[in-house]
């Protein structure tokens, strides 16, 4: 299993790769055939090119996430509060990620908890 502290830097260059808006970073947090389900409910991104892709996207607008708290660790899994903020003046999603990870070290398992409560300001804004 891997260790509470080598799960913590995951976090840590997760966050990191967004303040450089770089997906290979993050891509490189993953295994192989690791899953990411953001958010809970939506159909899964499975693999390096999914993966790739669905950051790829995620990081046009420039987002920066911001840790709420600690990372909280429990056997094989990460868990992590934090806000996601947007060029636009305003608009934050609050977030709860579950990474669980594999024997090496690498997630295989990602998971994004948020929905329209949420959600600050994007009304009136599409897909909102």
């Amino acid at each position: 299993m891997p260790n509470a502290a080598d799960m913590v830097r995951a976090v840590e260059t997760y966050v990191a790769a967004f303040d450089a808006c770089d997906p290979e970073m993050v891509v490189g947090l993953f295994a192989e055939n690791a899953t990411v389900e953001d958010p809970v409910g939506t159909p899964p991104h499975v693999g390096h090119d999914a993966i790739r892709a669905f950051y790829t996207s995620s990081m046009q607008g420039k987002p920066k996430l911001n840790l709420e708290g600690p990372v909280r660790i429990a056997g094989d899994t990460a868990a992590f509060a934090f806000n996601v903020g947007f060029a636009h003046p305003g608009m934050r999603v609050d977030v709860i990620d579950l990474f669980q990870f594999n024997e090496a070290g690498k997630v295989v398992s990602m998971k994004a908890f948020f929905g329209p409560t949420n959600m600050t300001g994007f009304e009136g804004m599409p897909h909102a």
